[in-house]
């Protein structure tokens, strides 16, 4: 099929890379000339394990192309909306701005019988609106079809997705012919855009639209509670003595439970998960659902309050963090991405540095778009250089590398052997057989020795 991609973020640059491997031919549209250069020569212009070889293998056979004029959409049958929907400047809402501009921006290009659908997460009674943006183009359909791509294995989430959604006017009955249960409409056009997925088996649902438009939201607004709830208890863990990684784990035993997501430590960040939660929590204020307005409050207070505790620690293990040198591995809101929006690890360094320590920061990738926004921090790419002199060490993005640290070696490197672990995924016996103090978050450690810290 001829396929266009309106936004080439992180979802466009993905969704189109994936659409050219099934063997359709993609345009990606973007209003950024220096993305679409970088796209155009097969380089993601942000850090994505395994898309560049998907770009380049796109170029290569002909299939994958991006432009800055939307009239290259023009020939296609199936177009993707795929902008950035940030959270308000003036509220917890979405800003539904770039979304609004890039509809109207294609709706003069669209071909008699052309199908829209929306892959942005966005809220309920977006589509309605929508609507009313398309009425003079009664020729063309409207569908939605919720994202569910995951940083760092965006790809693969493309490739070997968990199920397919699809939102169309009328919901599930209106989907399907009633004489011959073949679908129809924007159904029949996802089913043939998707036609390698759905015959390796990957489940298909259709709803109605506002189910569409929710169902991201909310499987965000569930995932941050599992991890909200944990963080909650690694509290309640350091408060009674216990420790939040075997309370985790036989919780996670529970199959009405499950262990995903269930892991104490300093939160969530990213571009995504939180402004997700907030806009959904938006939502329900204005559908004066109070219970899910008041339980999205807690969700991200509770997260923003993780921060809060791995500063005190950290204050706690330094006695005083003024002039203290501190050490952060890593920048990025989450191992394997670049990304350092809402990052709860940068977060945490510019407090320590508020408080007057003298903080060095280092991360695999995302220093090139950390430097210039935190001026009062200092960046290393080496892991080794950064160690070099630290009277305390934060590991704040639970990097492989950093995972590997050997605890000898890191302890030749650093004036004081004193760790906090604020992703629980250190070997903390191991580390401590080195003379390492270790702290992490809700979980048991021995006694620092204060004297040597004063």
């Amino acid at each position: 099929m001829r396929i266009s991609v309106i936004g080439c973020g992180y979802l466009g640059a993905v969704h189109a890379a994936t659409l050219a491997s099934m063997g359709h031919a993609v345009v990606g549209i973007d209003v950024d000339a220096a993305k679409v250069d970088h796209l155009s020569r097969g380089l993601a212009p942000f850090f994505e394990p395994g898309l560049d070889e998907l770009l380049r293998d796109g170029q290569a056979t002909g299939r994958l192309t991006f432009s800055t004029d939307f009239a290259d959409a023009a020939r296609a049958q199936v177009h993707f909306l795929c902008v950035g929907t940030p959270q308000s400047k003036t509220s917890d809402g979405a800003d539904l701005t770039f979304l609004v501009t890039a509809t109207k921006a294609l709706l003069p290009h669209l071909a008699r019988g052309a199908v829209v659908v929306g892959k942005s997460t966005v809220p309920v009674g977006t589509v309605d609106m929508l609507r009313g943006i398309m009425a003079r183009r009664a020729d063309v359909l409207l569908g939605w079809n919720p994202e569910f791509l995951r940083q760092g294995t965006a790809v693969k989430d493309s490739l070997v997705p968990d199920r397919l959604v699809y939102g169309v006017a009328g919901g599930r009955a209106a989907a399907f012919d009633p004489a011959t249960r073949a679908p129809r409409g924007v159904t029949a056009a996802l089913d043939a855009v998707y036609e390698p997925l759905l015959t390796a088996g990957i489940p298909r649902l259709v709803s109605n639209f506002a189910t569409a438009e929710l169902i991201k939201s909310a499987a965000n607004a569930y995932l941050a509670t599992k991890v909200s709830f944990i963080n909650a208890m690694s509290e309640l863990c350091d408060a009674a003595g216990a420790d939040v990684t075997e309370l985790s784990e036989a919780m996670g035993l529970d199959p009405r439970i499950g262990s995903r997501y269930l892991h104490a430590g300093l939160g969530f960040g990213g571009g995504c998960l939180p402004k997700d939660i907030r806009s959904f929590r938006s939502q329900a204020e204005a559908l004066k659902v109070g219970s899910v307005d008041e339980w999205m409050g807690v969700v991200d207070a509770v997260n923003l309050g993780q921060r809060s505790r791995t500063v005190e620690l950290a204050r706690e293990l330094c006695g005083n963090l003024a002039g203290r040198t501190v050490t952060v591995l890593g920048a990025a809101f989450k191992p394997d991405t670049d990304d350092i929006r809402d990052s709860p690890a940068l977060d945490v360094a510019a407090q320590l540095a508020a408080a007057g320590a003298h903080v060095t920061v280092t991360d695999p990738k995302a220093i090139n778009s950390a430097w210039m926004r935190y001026p009062q921090l200092r960046f290393e790419v080496s892991t080794q250089r950064a160690l070099e002199g630290a009277e305390l060490v934060l590991l704040l993005t639970e990097w492989e590398e950093y995972r590997r640290l050997c605890p000898a070696v890191a302890g030749g490197l650093v004036r004081r052997r004193v760790v906090l672990d604020a992703r629980n995924v250190l070997d903390t016996a191991a580390w401590q057989a080195e003379g390492w103090v270790v702290r992490g978050l809700g979980r048991q450690s021995l006694p620092h020795p204060a004297a040597a810290l004063m």
